[in-house]
């Protein structure tokens, strides 16, 4: 039954079933792991148990013929008199004249609704079907669709439930049962469905829970360990000394956060296996100096490395940056898709040479007509802004060359290991001495010519403003301000020798790079923009960051922006205008003006915002539960982490026969080939 079509059920007709489909439901046994989202509760209780205004269910006797009265247009309110136990209270239904008919005094009901204490009155929410009982007190609520009812997923389920729960064979090894006080499969799936009680609930939740994340994280070691099988071979050998001889020639130190990193990648580079790699740092914490190292650790092995980032103007940064680094040592050349004709030509004709040591370039380093010679270390910086496919090709322009992923936004640790559980994960989570903490203030827009005076007295003192606005014209729908309206207002406002920049998404990318290149060469002292410059290019002398509407971005979004000033020596400014109405909105602006640590604030996102507006629903690459929560369930998310590790070190899927059914559904899912290295 489990695999018969789920037309084969008496009551399904094709309405029905193209319903369904919609839901993911093809077969019989799908039902059983349609899981509802949400329970209702109905538990009944004595009145003298019910708080004031809380929603209780309770049941009585009606003692009094129902009567309605009208008000307003439309609006009818009907009221009855119901015996609770020794006490007469009023029932309240509002715009439901119609069970006037349908309520007979002498009758016993079952209400759910707001609870006045002080007025002996129930507002009614719910009336219950007469056949109502005790154990009917946990109701499941399904995801339907506009032709398909609760009530008629319940029916469904039930049949599954009889004709396909048997079937169901057990995932996991009787250990993790024992160790965790699980239920068995079956008796999860049936107390999902139908829970006799809170607590039995409860259990079929947790088992389901740690299934789920198990099972991925398992998956996730083993892509990790697989990638590291195939790709043997590739171990690089370079002098220490002279990597030592370097970090000695730098005009700072590196921090302690830094030094270990930058040990966890060298040993990388050092393996046999293939490095797959994340390096997390926030704004400022010296990653580019660590991922210069590796290149150069790279050149000595005798390779060749590449660094890949989201724009031209960004990449002409990084290659000045690094040629100042390394002088002489390293021969570095630049390729974007503004570099066209002979220059391209002969740039191409080097790099396949060998002639070039580093390519720094955007996505033009993965055309087809660019060829390494012997590329052994390829760097994606801000990786997020790369799709999957982008990111793959460049890996296979060499055999098997080591990756290292950046990002400078901090990931909190739920999201680091689902999204990126696959990969190794190094953090700098510490700043370089010296560098001055961004001093942000939230401010109302009644401060907004304050705010101009001080936007006017940084600038004529040599530094230079970001204004960011959440819009680019003005929208009926939102009250926002918006880029276009402030470009304008600060024209008029603002001096006439101070020249204020305009930049959005609608440019072209020419039109961008053109405006941050003027705005880098202080051509341009205030720029106005959207949050193009959230990840971009690197400008020491700004010291203001104005950000229009805050309460509209997310804390990660805000800290990006915070990031773009602080960069030089001297003290840098966030200002926040804002006039949140919701208690999220305060709090951003609370948590935003106390800390400037990325990885503080990345948590609190999190718990503001949740696991899929986070990254963006449609990049983000995260799982889909339908039980677990990353969020909620971190512990257990941890717990399934430190078990799927140890699976993997003692081969336990390869070896244990409890363990087959869990290797035979990890190697049969099409999206783990996704992720494994030809």
């Amino acid at each position: 039954m489990f695999n018969d079509p789920v037309d084969s059920i008496p009551s399904v007709g094709e309405k029905t079933k193209e319903q369904l489909a919609l839901l993911n439901i093809s077969k019989v046994g799908d039902l059983l792991f349609h899981f509802p989202f949400r329970y209702d509760f109905f538990e009944l209780k004595p009145l003298k148990e019910i708080n004031h205004e809380e929603v209780a269910t309770i049941q009585g006797e009606i003692v009094s013929e129902p009567s309605v009265s009208y008000f307003g247009r439309k609006k009818s309110r009907l009221t009855c008199t119901v015996q609770v136990g020794v006490v007469a209270i009023k029932a309240i239904f509002f715009n439901q004249a119609f069970l006037k008919d349908k309520l007979k005094r002498g009758e016993s009901v079952t209400l759910t609704g707001k609870w006045d204490m002080h007025r002996l009155q129930l507002t009614v929410q719910q009336l219950h079907p007469k056949s109502f009982q005790e154990d009917q007190t946990i109701q499941p609520v399904y995801h339907t669709r506009a032709n398909l009812s609760t009530k008629q997923i319940k029916k469904l389920v039930s049949y599954s439930i009889k004709s396909s729960l048997e079937e169901i064979v057990e995932m996991l090894p009787e250990k993790y049962l024992t160790d965790y006080k699980l239920p068995n499969r079956q008796q999860a799936i049936k107390s999902l469905h139908q829970p006799s009680s809170k607590t039995v609930l409860k259990h079929a939740r947790r088992r389901f829970i740690f299934e789920e994340l198990f099972i991925f994280q398992l998956k996730m070691q083993w892509i990790k360990a697989h990638n590291k099988k195939k790709s043997e071979g590739i171990s690089k050998t370079f002098d220490q000394e002279k990597i030592k001889a370097f970090i000695s020639r730098l005009s700072f130190d590196l921090t302690d956060s830094q030094k270990r990193v930058l040990e966890e990648i060298l040993d990388d580079l050092r393996s046999q296996a293939h490095m797959n790699r994340l390096l997390q740092g926030d704004v400022g914490s010296g990653k580019t100096v660590v991922a210069a190292i590796a290149l150069y650790a790279t050149h000595l092995a005798g390779q060749q490395g590449a660094l890949m980032v989201p724009t031209e103007i960004l990449a002409e940064q990084h290659e000045q940056s690094l040629k100042e680094l390394f002088g002489e040592l390293l021969n570095i050349e630049l390729l974007t898709g503004s570099i066209k004709g002979k220059k391209r030509e002969e740039k191409l004709e080097r790099i396949e040479k060998g002639e070039v040591d580093l390519v720094v370039g955007t996505h033009a380093l993965i055309q087809e007509d660019t060829v390494f010679n012997d590329i052994g270390l390829v760097i994606v910086d801000e990786q997020h802004r790369f799709g999957v496919e982008q990111r793959k090709t460049l890996r296979d322009k060499g055999i098997h060359p080591d990756v290292l992923f950046m990002t400078a936004t901090p990931i909190p640790r739920t999201l680091s290991i689902t999204s990126f559980g696959d990969m190794d994960v190094s953090i700098i989570d510490e700043m370089p001495k010296g560098r001055k903490a961004i001093d942000t203030f939230w401010v109302k827009e009644n401060m907004l010519d304050r705010v101009h005076q001080f936007i006017i007295s940084e600038v004529q003192n040599g530094h230079q403003a970001y204004v960011i606005c959440p819009l680019i014209e003005e929208s009926d729908k939102l009250d926002i301000q918006n880029a276009v309206d402030v470009y304008e207002q600060l024209q008029s406002v603002l001096p006439q020798d101070i020249q204020v920049g305009l930049m959005h998404g609608r440019l072209s990318s020419q039109e961008k790079d053109d405006v941050m290149r003027d705005y880098a060469d202080n051509e341009i002292q205030v720029l106005v923009s959207t949050t193009v410059v959230e990840v971009g290019v690197n400008v020491p002398n700004a010291t203001i960051m104005v950000i229009y509407d805050a309460e509209r971005f997310g804390l990660a979004q805000l800290h990006q922006l915070r990031g773009r000033v602080g960069r030089g020596q001297d003290q840098s400014y966030c200002i926040l205008l804002a006039d949140p109405k919701g208690d999220t909105g305060k709090e951003r602006m609370r948590v935003m003006t106390e800390t400037n640590d990325g990885f503080t604030l990345s948590e609190h996102d999190l718990q503001i915002r949740g696991p899929g507006d986070f990254f963006g629903k449609k990049q983000s690459g995260l799982p889909e539960f339908k039980v677990a929560n990353i969020v909620d369930d971190y512990r257990a998310l941890e717990v399934a982490r430190r078990d799927a590790v140890q699976v993997m070190r003692e081969n336990l899927l390869e070896t244990d026969p409890e363990y087959v059914k869990l290797r035979e559904m990890i190697e049969s899912d099409p999206k783990i080939q996704e992720r494994i290295f030809d």
